[in-house]
């Protein structure tokens, strides 16, 4: 039997297998960012980590 994902109510995800967001969550963590407070906020997630990568990749630290 496969593991159930494990989150609560009023925890949202950013699921990349199917490209939504969930409340939860409802798929594997290897599938997901967050958790996230709210949904808005998971809709933004790959924004989030495309300007997080961007901010790492310049910082001037590990340069």
């Amino acid at each position: 039997m496969a593991k159930q994902p494990t989150g609560k109510p009023g925890e949202w995800f950013y699921c990349l297998k199917h490209k939504k967001v969930e409340e939860g969550p409802e798929c594997p963590a290897r599938n997901r960012l967050g958790p996230y407070p709210t949904a808005d906020a998971a809709s933004h997630a790959l924004e989030r980590a495309a300007q997080r990568n961007d901010e790492w990749d310049n910082d001037p630290r590990w340069q």
